[in-house]
């Protein structure tokens, strides 16, 4: 008796879409209770730590000050990130 080749290929795929769902509905890492210092923001966004400083001074990247470090929660760098390109892509238009 011979098999149906579209088994073995259909047994095939549905394990692929079963690793699919997993990766998809798995997050990578919970980066949301992350805090950085300003060179560690700067090295992550690939710009200089003056920027980073100038842009908390303008209220753009909100911070927190514990002595004389400035602590940059992870959610805020990048909402603040998104932030700034829509406005740069705002005033372009």
């Amino acid at each position: 008796m011979m098999q149906n080749p579209f088994e073995t290929i259909q047994s095939e795929l549905k394990e692929l879409k079963g690793l699919v769902t997993q990766l998809l509905t798995k997050p990578e890492k919970d980066l949301s209770n992350n805090v950085y210092t300003i060179k560690e923001a700067a090295e992550l966004l690939h710009v200089d730590s003056q920027t980073i400083r100038n842009h908390i001074e303008r209220g753009n990247i909100k911070a927190s000050f514990i002595g004389r470090r400035i602590l940059i929660n992870h959610e805020e760098l990048f909402d603040s990130l998104n932030e700034v390109k829509s406005l740069k892509y705002k005033r372009q238009a």
